[in-house]
């Protein structure tokens, strides 16, 4: 198999990991935080920005405003999965987003 197939497939075989994470406008200091059923797909936010396709206004306007090198990217928690049959990923990823909401006041 070759290199590119098999890193197809290994990206396949990828549990995805649920999570937190936070857009920051280093110039202004406001944050966007956000919760994400597969974290694996944060890149597609920054190109959203990019295509002017983003669904938070504000947060559009700014990126056109100040630019892509005013913004950063980061994760702020992965949610942890449990073995337990009730264990209710969705519910438990939004009660995440409302603790860091809780923390941070995102402006976005």
């Amino acid at each position: 198999m070759d290199r590119k197939k098999e890193l197809k497939l290994q990206y396949k075989l990828l549990k995805p990991e649920a999570g937190i994470y936070r857009i920051k406008n280093i110039k202004n200091g406001k944050t966007l935080v956000d919760s994400m059923g597969d974290l694996r797909s944060l890149n597609g936010r920054r190109m959203q920005l990019e295509a002017g396709m983003h669904s938070n206004e504000a947060l559009q306007a700014d990126w056109k405003a100040f630019g892509p090198d005013a913004f950063t990217f980061d994760v702020l928690e992965v949610l942890k999965e449990k073995e337990d049959p009730a264990f209710d990923a969705k519910k438990e990823l939004g009660k995440l987003l409302k603790k860091w909401v809780e923390e941070i006041k995102p402006a976005y």
